[in-house]
């Protein structure tokens, strides 16, 4: 009689599903997106900011502005400024987590090669 394995995890249909519901959750996510290629000036330091379809917040300062309800819809009335709060590594990839100053929201977004990486640094410390 052949011994079972005790980790489900390794199943192949399990992985499969797994694999497709990322997939899924991916897919969603990019149908939500609008692509919108928008340069401004930073509210927060002045910074003039040559916008690249996916730029949602300042590379000097890392501030954004609360302007979409689906990233790039331009849907949220809000306009309050979002503060870099907190930065989380997640291989080999940055992801910084917003709050509005107006209304609270809390947000997450990828970094850019462009972002001040010594205030990336300084955020993460705390």
């Amino acid at each position: 009689m052949r011994a079972r394995s005790s980790t489900v995890e390794h199943h192949p249909y399990k992985m499969a599903v797994s694999e497709f519901e990322s997939q899924r959750a991916h897919n969603q996510m990019s149908k939500n997106f609008q692509k919108r290629v928008e340069d401004f000036v930073c509210q927060n330091c002045g910074h003039k900011v040559e916008g690249c379809g996916y730029t949602n917040h300042c590379p000097r300062c890392l501030v954004s502005k609360h302007v979409d309800k689906k990233p790039g819809d331009r849907e949220n009335d809000c306009g309050g400024l979002m503060d870099p709060i907190d930065i989380e590594k997640k291989g080999k990839e940055y992801v910084i987590t917003h709050k509005c100053r107006n209304c609270g929201e809390v947000k997450k977004n990828k970094t850019s090669e462009e972002d001040n990486f010594d205030i990336i640094i300084e955020i993460s410390k705390k």
